[in-house]
């Protein structure tokens, strides 16, 4: 037996929006930034990364997003995580390479200051993004592993 559709059955489907999250590690510290006070959490901080254009791969989306934000060319290595916000945005946390002598100049429209910080100083950071404290907390669990930390 069938059911007249209700009202959400006819709703259409949510799009969901996804975004890229680039992981960098040097000298057993992370690459973080805080946003700036022209963006949508203002002076949160987070890992860089940011939303993946229409038909855009997610390497493709780590490459573009680092250079906007920091000004640095890097190379995406591999995926290490996926979550889903309660904003519904699906993350995809790409391990990404930095030339050793890249000069990171944040876009001062989007971020205000990028720093090296080890992962316990990052958890201690006002502000930061619930998202990445999950990350954290998937890394320490052991789900992944970042050579050099």
């Amino acid at each position: 037996m069938t059911h007249p559709p209700t009202p959400k059955d006819s709703l259409p489907p949510v799009a969901r929006r996804r975004g890229v999250v680039a992981v960098i590690a040097r000298q057993a510290k992370l690459l973080v930034i805080q946003r700036s006070r022209h963006v949508r959490a203002p002076l949160a901080y987070c890992f860089p990364g940011g939303a993946i254009e229409l038909g855009e791969a997610e390497p493709d989306a780590v490459v573009r997003e680092l250079r906007e934000e920091l000004g640095v060319a890097v190379a995406p290595i591999r995926p290490l995580w996926r979550a889903l916000t309660p904003w519904n945005v699906d993350l995809s946390w790409w391990l990404a390479e930095l030339h050793e002598q890249a000069v990171v100049v944040p876009n001062p429209l989007e971020v205000e200051q990028a720093c090296w910080l080890a992962t316990h100083e990052i958890r201690a950071l006002p502000g930061l993004l619930e998202s990445n404290l999950q990350f954290l907390d998937a890394l320490d669990a052991g789900h992944f592993a970042i050579d050099g930390l």
